[in-house]
């Protein structure tokens, strides 16, 4: 019996040639550098790449040849060679956002202020501010899933992953220039920011100024600490004051506000445990025994470090109206200090 012959598979559709595209720079992309504009439109191309078709004059500006400091203005047409990705870069596949994580973090990222140059939002502990180090998805990424049609999203700051409270996104570059200069101290208006977290023992002060220098460095397993240095590390500056002091069994806890007047990474965590006063919960400088006991403790315990932006107030960066954002207490940070007063 003669044989069938095996049938042909059809070929796979080609994928589509990569066109130019000509970007017209509107009101929130004006002002920007054309190296940071590429960067931030082109998703998962490596900088270098970008470099490299700005020094071949692949990409031009109203025709013309620019270099990268150029800045853009507003009205401008950018031409943008054809750039073919790999699919698993491709930042609007819907795909590659799992839909467990996405549904959420859409439901836990609760709106405290918004206009049309400011986002406020009370970002749950847990959550990073951005993706990478192997995080997918971060608070800057799922809101620009949730809001497909705005022209610009930006963190103005970051809170670490495992603090909850107010964290601001600037809707328009002009917002975030001059909200960056104000927390950079140029314009001498000043940002506060004030904390609230929970420390072990008997804090002795009603106020105290801390001012230390701290160092960044990499542990050997590439985890990110930060350390004090008063040699050749950076100033650092926080106000504590004392809201209230717990007594519970045998163990005392300090409930403080903290008046943060310079950002550095793990401020506040190191200030507090370099005068042995280490953070409820902190898993990088923190009292891990205590930490152990607190997590599996009466009332749910507390799984997660005592430290909460409660309030960022500011003048408005186009207004320059006075604003003051607010994020109430978190569930489990308030469950736990009601536990601690329940006595």
């Amino acid at each position: 019996m003669p044989s069938q012959p095996k049938p042909v598979r059809p070929a796979a559709p080609a994928a589509p040639t990569p066109a130019v595209s000509n970007v017209t720079i509107d009101e929130a992309n004006a002002g920007q550098r054309i190296d940071n504009f590429l960067i931030s439109r082109l998703k998962g191309v490596p900088k270098s790449h970008v470099y490299r078709i700005l020094r071949s004059g692949e990409v031009r500006v109203n025709k013309g040849r620019i270099d990268q400091t150029y800045r853009l203005a507003e009205g401008d047409v950018v031409r943008i060679p054809p750039l073919r990705l790999a699919e698993k870069q491709n930042p609007s596949n819907q795909e590659l956002i799992p839909a467990k994580v996405s549904q959420k973090a859409r439901e836990s990222l609760s709106v405290v202020f918004e206009d049309e140059a400011l986002l406020a939002i009370h970002k749950p502990a847990g959550m990073a501010v951005h993706g990478g180090s192997g995080i997918s998805m971060g608070v800057i990424e799922t809101l620009r899933v949730m809001r497909p049609d705005a022209k610009f999203l930006e963190l103005v700051h970051r809170l670490d992953r495992e603090t909850s409270g107010v964290l601001l996104i600037a809707k328009k570059r002009s917002a975030l220039v001059a909200l960056h200069a104000m927390l950079r101290g140029d314009t001498g208006a000043r940002m506060e920011k004030r904390y609230l977290t929970l420390v072990r023992g008997e804090w002795p002060h009603q106020r105290k100024q801390v001012r230390i220098k701290l160092t960044k460095y990499v542990t050997a397993s590439g985890e990110r600490r930060v350390a004090v240095d008063e040699e050749d590390g950076q100033e650092s500056l926080t106000i504590f004051t004392r809201m209230n002091v717990f007594r519970r069994g045998e163990t005392t806890w300090t409930l403080l506000d903290c008046d943060l007047r310079t950002g550095r990474t793990h401020q506040i965590r190191v200030h507090l445990a370099s005068l042995c006063f280490p953070i409820v919960g902190d898993d990088k400088y923190g009292d891990f025994e205590l930490n152990k006991r607190v997590a599996t403790g009466a009332n749910g315990g507390l799984k997660r470090m005592f430290l909460h932006a409660r309030l960022v107030s500011l003048k408005h960066p186009l207004s320059g109206e006075p604003l003051t954002v607010e994020a109430p207490l978190s569930a489990d940070l308030a469950r736990f200090l009601k536990f601690l007063g329940d006595q």
